[in-house]
């Protein structure tokens, strides 16, 4: 039996005939940039998360783009970013005329702390962006006192975590900023790229809605030089559609959570990912660590048998080359490095089912 690691069909089928329709009338209705359809579900995702402003725009990389260019300081400022995340939080940075400073994360949850902000925060820091990786959120409190108490902003890079809570309140919703992407693997995505920007600041919320559209509210009157960065209606229809099933396709996947904790407790070649307390995690991966040098050779062998996984990520942000300039070079963050080695993604999309996932259980008790 094949175990893909992500299977958007199931959910297809789900869905079909809500999805088609929705689609007929976003086509008949001819409005297919912004518009009432994108209105509207902005509107609902905004009382989904309980915040005052949902902003949509083109990808998540443009979700963490437009509330950066929307800060009055760009060039020889800095913007701290955790060096174990995808390459769009850093590139994002730069993209804005910021210079990336990377930090290291915590081993056990994957996120970035307030120690390992403080540790390289510099004179010069500005923001800072808060990534809650894989689907449970960063200690928000912590990095929210420190960035406020240094007049920093704080950007939620909330691309693999919507729905995900803490003590601190929803995922996006805790800093001055929060970002989201629904590509579609994400636990809400779309038919194609698109993206969203929270905030409960009424100013923001103004700029990043000019940003989007080439930096105007009125057609050829410009006020900045913005971007061509608007959600489409097509996206939003299906948006629409999968909204109400995210709380049941998040608790789906905290039951095949659940199995993997149980089923690998005993392992040898895999540690599972530890959840704060407090934390509600939305598991858009479920990421072990495999020790001992073996993580590709554990890959291999789940994929002859037929079984799906992926590496997120290969390689530590201060070690890509586009940012040799900045200094960075292997040893400086030593955890980054260590995941980047370790990491391994197992299938947990919410079709998944108790047979197939025993087959990834068994095949990695049996490594």
């Amino acid at each position: 039996m094949n175990v893909p690691l992500m299977d958007l069909t199931a959910q297809y089928a789900a869905l079909k005939s809500e999805i088609d329709e929705a689609l007929l009338l976003a086509v008949a209705g001819q409005r297919f940039i912004l518009g009432p359809e994108v209105e509207t579900f902005e509107r609902e995702i905004s009382e989904y998360l309980g915040v005052k402003h949902a902003v949509g725009c083109a990808s998540g990389t443009d979700a963490l783009l437009l509330p950066l260019k929307a800060l009055p300081a760009t060039q020889g400022y800095d913007v701290i970013v955790p060096s174990f995340t995808f390459f769009a939080t850093a590139g994002a940075v730069w993209n804005a005329g910021f210079r990336p400073v990377f930090c290291d994360v915590d081993p056990d949850t994957f996120n970035v702390t307030a120690e390992s902000l403080e540790e390289v925060w510099t004179e010069h820091t500005v923001a800072v962006v808060a990534v809650h990786l894989f689907g449970q959120m960063a200690p928000m409190r912590e990095i929210r006192s420190l960035a406020r108490s240094r007049g920093a902003f704080v950007i939620e890079d909330t691309a693999q975590a919507i729905g995900a809570t803490s003590t601190e309140g929803m995922a996006g919703t805790v800093g001055d900023a929060g970002s989201f992407s629904f590509f579609p693997t994400k636990n809400l995505g779309g038919y194609g790229d698109g993206g969203l920007v929270t905030t409960d600041d009424d100013d923001l919320a103004d700029a990043i809605r000019k940003l989007r559209v080439h930096g105007g509210k009125r057609m050829y009157h410009h006020e900045s030089v913005g971007f061509n960065s608007r959600l489409d209606a097509i996206q939003a229809s299906i948006l629409r559609v999968k909204l109400p099933y995210l709380n049941g396709w998040a608790d789906a996947r905290r039951v095949n959570a659940k199995r993997y904790y149980e089923g690998l407790a005993e392992s040898d070649s895999v540690r599972t990912p530890v959840v704060t307390e407090g934390n509600s995690h939305v598991y858009n991966q479920f990421t072990v660590r495999v020790g001992g040098g073996r993580r590709d050779e554990l890959r291999q062998f789940l994929a002859d048998k037929s079984i799906g996984s992926g590496i997120y990520y290969p390689v530590p942000l201060h070690m890509q080359d586009c940012f040799r300039d900045l200094g960075g070079s292997e040893g400086d963050l030593p955890v980054t490095e260590a995941l980047c080695k370790e990491v391994l993604s197992l299938p947990i999309f919410p079709e998944l089912g108790e047979s197939r996932q025993a087959l990834v259980i068994d095949a990695i008790r049996s490594f």
